[in-house]
C-alpha cells in the first residue's frame, strides 16, 4: 500500500473554511491502534513579485484527552477578545490590501511640546 492510501485510509472526516489569505483545515484522524485525533492545519498563501506563490503551512495535533481543557481554554480566549474588542465579521487589519498608519510624527509632536494629554494609545 502507498503512503498516500494510508494517509487516504486514515482521513476520516474534514471540513475547510476559507479566511482571506487563510485556509484552515479540521481533519479527523486515525491511529493505527483506531483512535481518532485532530489535526487543524492554517494554510498562508504568499506571492511573490514575480506572481509566483507559495504556501506556509502549520499543524496542531489534538488528542482526545486534551479536548476538554483546550476546548474550555479556546472559548474563553476568544469570550476575552469579544469582551475586549467587540464581534466583527471582518477586521481590516488582517486583509492583504491593509495598511498601518504611521503616527510617529504625532507622537513626536506631542512628546516635544511637553504634554501626554493629547496622545490616544489606540492610535500606537
Amino acid at each position: 500500500m502507498s503512503e498516500k492510501d494510508l494517509m487516504d485510509q486514515e482521513e476520516i472526516y474534514s471540513k475547510v473554511l476559507r479566511a482571506g489569505r487563510r485556509t484552515y483545515f479540521f481533519d479527523v484522524r486515525s491511529t493505527k491502534a483506531g483512535d481518532y485525533y485532530l489535526t487543524v492545519t492554517e494554510s498562508k498563501k504568499f506571492t511573490h513579485d514575480d506572481g509566483s506563490f507559495h504556501y506556509k503551512k502549520h499543524k496542531i495535533y489534538l488528542y482526545k484527552e486534551d479536548f476538554t481543557p483546550f476546548k474550555e481554554l479556546l472559548n474563553e480566549m476568544m469570550d476575552y477578545i469579544i469582551n475586549e474588542k467587540g464581534e466583527e465579521v471582518i477586521s481590516d487589519r488582517h486583509q492583504k490590501d491593509f495598511k498601518r498608519e504611521d503616527n510617529t510624527e504625532n507622537v513626536e509632536a506631542s512628546n516635544s511640546s511637553g504634554s501626554f494629554t493629547d496622545v490616544s494609545f489606540d492610535d500606537i
